[in-house]
């Protein structure tokens, strides 16, 4: 039954993973952005690479689907339409793609898209058009996983609330994992096998959410928002010096 829960990797990774979800879901709903980062940091440090973008989608499925059932009342639904359009372009010409990658490549990739993520802006055409950030962000979200900055630059272009701007961005956010985790399956990887950790980590991410939702005023901002970018650096530069590590020195190619 423990193997079935942890999926192979053991308590003391599961229980750590499990607790990330928590933070990062936390994280998401105090700040709008962030908790997606932290937990593709983590996955990509302590998963085979091969599972890495497929159990984060699934995750992050769970996670932005129970955030957006949440706050369905803010939702702003006449922008799902063309954005979803770009999604499911997105996700179809990356999943012909993204067949068969070296781990190497997955660790550095990922590694350097936190990176940017931490250090650069989004490109401002996304801004403009749901359907380009469909799909750019889908087409990328199919080799590193963590595009929702690019998801958000769109949704704070529409200068929204704050609890529109989260629940629109859920909204946004569960489209594209969902397109993305039924491309996984149908490329076939095995989601079974992790199904037990994939439920246990949506559900302590959604305890997540519920906790952040409670403590969003009592949180100072900008010294949390400076140690989350330090973690998320740190973490990134670790991920491709092991990725490099590996391409230098040599290993198994990783098939999705």
């Amino acid at each position: 039954m423990g193997d079935i829960l942890h999926a192979g990797l053991g308590w003391p990774i599961a229980g750590t993973l499990l607790a990330v979800s928590f933070i990062g879901s936390f994280i998401t709903v105090a700040f709008g952005i962030g908790g997606g980062a932290v937990m593709l940091a983590a996955l990509a440090t302590l998963l085979p690479a091969a599972a890495i973008i497929p159990v984060h989608g699934l995750v992050q499925l769970g996670s932005n689907a129970g955030r957006a059932a949440l706050m369905v009342k803010y939702m702003r639904f006449e922008l799902l339409g063309a954005f979803s359009i770009g999604a499911l372009i997105g996700i179809f010409v990356g999943g012909s793609v993204v067949v068969q990658l070296h781990p190497g490549w997955i660790q550095v990739g990922v590694g350097l898209f936190i990176l940017w993520s931490v250090l650069a802006t989004p490109p401002a055409f996304l801004q403009r058009s749901g359907m380009v950030t469909g799909l750019f962000s889908s087409f990328l979200t199919m080799f590193f996983g963590g595009t929702g900055p690019f998801v958000a630059t769109y949704v704070k272009a529409q200068k929204l609330d704050r609890h529109g701007h989260v629940a629109t961005h859920a909204m946004l956010m569960t489209v594209q994992h969902l397109l993305k985790t039924i491309a996984f399956g149908l490329l076939g990887f095995a989601f079974a096998a992790w199904a037990g950790l994939i439920a246990m980590l949506i559900g302590f991410g959604m305890l997540g959410t519920l906790v952040g939702r409670l403590a969003l005023a009592r949180i100072d901002e900008k010294r949390f928002k400076f140690a989350l970018n330090a973690v998320l650096t740190i973490l990134a530069l670790r991920l491709i010096y092991a990725g490099a590590s590996l391409l230098i020195f040599g290993g198994p190619e990783a098939e999705i």
